[in-house]
């Protein structure tokens, strides 16, 4: 039986007082590919930065790979892409290659190679991080964030600045690591058309959790049905497309 990489068990957060997150629980097992979805100001964000002790809850309890989070420090263990990089300093004197090299435990070279190939940025290598533009920048960090392959990769938002192509270059590649290597990624987007092409399981917040389970279960749900109206499920699920392929 897959083990638990996290457990959130009735986890709630305020900001001055209000709620941003209101009893939220869940679990995810080694190997799973979980989209977290939700409109605006759903708390999809709060979340992830509860899981990873950004933030400390209110209200109820974390374990990671089995530990509770106050006692958890094997954080190399996890790859982790915020949703904004404003926080990158553009005077930063390092090169593509340097800030890669960063997320690796050590050195190698076949791996640095092809995981900038596959972001599209060994063109780049040696140009400064502050010479590039935002998406280049943005495509860095994610190959900051990949080339170590950890247990646990967490992406919140991580296409916002990526062409279409790397952005179906992206979501590739975090599906082959899933298949191949058993990485656990919990990937938070609000293009949830996009994320049932790659995830197994939905988590999808309003403040509260208003589905968690299987794409499948998620798709043949009457109450997701009368929640979102008939034709928004069916465009999540992507059942048009079985629609249209059938006629």
């Amino acid at each position: 039986m897959p083990m638990n990489v996290i457990n959130v068990d009735n986890l709630t957060f305020c900001y001055n007082g209000l709620e941003a997150i209101s009893n939220i629980s869940f679990t995810v097992k080694r190997g799973d590919y979980l989209g977290v979805a939700g409109p605006n100001g759903s708390g999809k964000s709060t979340l992830i930065k509860n899981i990873l002790g950004i933030l400390k809850p209110q209200k109820g309890n974390i374990n990671i790979f089995g530990q509770p989070l106050i006692f958890f420090h094997q954080w190399d263990r996890i790859g982790y892409l915020p949703q904004r990089i404003s926080s990158l300093n553009n005077h930063f004197p390092g090169t593509v290659e340097e800030i890669v090299q960063l997320g690796m435990k050590k050195r190698n070279a076949i791996a640095l190679k092809r995981t900038l190939e596959m972001m599209g940025i060994a063109h780049l290598a040696n140009r400064l991080i502050g010479e590039l533009s935002y998406g280049e920048q943005q495509r860095t960090i994610l190959a900051r964030a990949l080339i170590s392959q950890p247990d646990l990769l967490i992406f919140d938002e991580p296409t916002t600045a990526l062409d279409p192509e790397t952005r179906e270059i992206f979501y590739s590649l975090t599906s082959e690591m899933n298949r191949t290597y058993d990485t656990t990624i919990i990937l938070v987007t609000h293009d949830t058309g996009i994320i049932g092409k790659y995830a197994r399981n939905l988590l999808y917040l309003d403040k509260k959790v208003i589905f968690y389970g299987t794409f499948e279960d998620f798709c043949t749900s009457p109450d997701m049905a009368g929640f979102f109206g008939s034709t928004s499920q069916h465009m999540i699920c992507h059942q048009h497309d079985k629609t249209e392929n059938n006629v």
